[in-house]
């Protein structure tokens, strides 16, 4: 192996960096590429702060005569970084670290009542994977993102391009082919398009069944668009269908990882609800909630396949990217999708393009799908970590085979705040099952994420966490 020695880059900033100080190695005898090493070791140095915005690197020439290799080793290495962004400048007048990369930030949490969660390890159901985002990915998108002309008038149905990017992810990860008996139009999330949905289609009154326990935050954009929520119960196999009021005009629901008991709709249910939707008229919103991450088997198809007229798919990525993008999608009838847009154009609402843009550029270099193959790898081990935890202080699991999150069922409301209380106290957030219940709570719990916290933070999160449940689970059997 080659190295050159470590110096003093770390303590400067915006100068030039001599070839002796940069911590490189490259190895011969590794089987990567002498490029890809060179590009990795300069990207490891940048990351770790021995190389700062602003530095100027030595010229390929220098670089090759320390490394002892030719300049096309050097010139590849730097075209790379410079297509990642890490590097500017070009031939003749220098090549410069373009700034401090830093690690992609974990957005504040909050809980739906808009408390901050002031340093409290996080389990809450709900909130998405930040490690496993790939930060100068993350940069490249915002970078080419930033690049675009701005828009004089926004398409209401979303950037076309973003569009066109959800219908690929639709059809290769979901199986859901778009075609010309539907359209595929941009939102600002899964709330936002529930509550244009019920604006567009429905009337202030109109009976709308919802899952109970349900998605909090669907409940409150149905409730600020006027109708008359019916809660229906959920059971081991998801929605009971049978229970659905004949009067309802619409149904929402979570068929692929219920939010948040974590049953699957089964094929027969599936089926009643399409009859029930037929019979009756009513429309169908199909939430894919955590619908890209199965484990145990392949998903079922997607209720909008089964009947394209009657479902409306809505999707997000806040779950797979991050909330922070604020965008998400509906796949729906033509007829559906225009009075989605009549009501845009009347209000002047619509979402915003920055977001969709990012999501374009993630799709367009492959970066999105290489994001959710690791997700995928991540998930698994996460979740065998939890449900082994749990188990080892004899606690029952539900749903953990999907998503990114499993419950914890209790015997009693007092059980379930008795845990809550006692797992902030000792500087941890656990979700509890009741602010999820549209009427009475008849569900009691904890629903545990386990998706947000660091690989480091979860198993000292669940060494909390385990014990305080299993003397909340004692309690109520006492």
């Amino acid at each position: 192996m080659e190295t050159a020695s470590r110096g003093t880059a770390s303590t400067r900033s915006g100068s030039q960096v001599a070839v002796e100080d940069l911590p490189l190695g490259l190895d011969r005898a590794a089987g990567v590429p002498l490029a890809v090493q060179l590009a990795d070791g300069l990207r490891s140095a940048a990351t770790a702060g021995a190389l700062r915005g602003g530095d100027r690197l030595p010229s390929s020439r220098e670089l090759a005569n320390r490394l002892g290799v030719s300049r096309t080793v050097v010139t590849a290495a730097y075209d790379q970084l410079h297509a990642e962004g890490w590097l500017s400048g070009k031939h003749g007048s220098g090549t410069y670290l373009t700034a401090s990369p830093q690690p992609v930030a974990e957005p504040a949490t909050t809980d739906v009542r808009g408390d901050p969660a002031d340093g409290l390890l996080d389990l809450a159901a709900g909130a998405p994977s930040i490690e496993t985002l790939d930060p100068a990915a993350w940069r490249r998108a915002w970078r080419a993102a930033s690049d675009r002309i701005p828009l004089v008038r926004k398409d209401r149905r979303g950037e076309a391009d973003y569009r066109a990017a959800v219908a690929e992810h639709l059809l290769r990860h979901r199986g859901l082919g778009a075609s010309s008996s539907s359209m595929v139009l941009a939102t600002a999330g899964t709330s936002s398009a529930v509550g244009e949905l019920a604006a567009a289609l429905l009337s202030p009154g109109d009976v709308v069944a919802i899952e109970d326990p349900g998605y909090a935050r669907a409940i409150g954009a149905l409730q600020a668009a006027g109708v008359d929520l019916v809660g229906v119960p959920v059971d081991a196999e998801g929605l009971r269908v049978d229970l659905i009021p004949e009067q309802a005009k619409a149904v929402y629901c979570t068929p692929a990882h219920q939010f948040p008991l974590g049953a699957r709709l089964p094929a027969a249910r599936r089926v009643a609800l399409v009859e029930f939707a037929r019979r009756t008229g009513a429309v169908i919103l199909e939430d894919d909630y955590d619908g890209e991450l199965r484990y145990d088997t392949a998903p079922l198809p997607l209720l909008a396949t089964l009947a394209p007229d009657l479902v409306v798919h809505l999707g997000t990525t806040s779950k797979i990217l991050t909330p922070s993008l604020g965008v998400g999608w509906l796949v729906a009838a033509p007829a559906v999708a225009a009075a989605v847009l009549a009501y845009r154009e009347l209000t002047g609402t619509g979402p915003a393009p920055a977001g969709q843009q990012v999501v374009s550029e993630l799709a367009r270099h492959g970066d999105l799908s290489r994001h959710l193959r690791r997700l995928r790898r991540e998930m698994p081990p996460r979740r065998a970590l939890v449900v082994a935890e749990l188990r080892r202080h004899g606690l029952p699991v539900l749903g953990d085979d999907a998503g990114s999150h499993v419950v914890v069922p209790l015997a009693t409301a007092a059980a379930e705040d008795r845990a809550v209380a006692e797992a902030r106290a000792a500087g941890l957030r656990l979700d509890g099952l009741g602010r999820y219940h549209l009427g009475p709570r008849h569900t009691f719990g904890i629903a545990i994420g386990y998706a947000a916290l660091s690989r480091a933070d979860l198993p000292r999160a669940l060494a909390l966490a385990g014990p305080i449940l299993a003397r909340a689970a004692a309690f109520a059997a006492g």
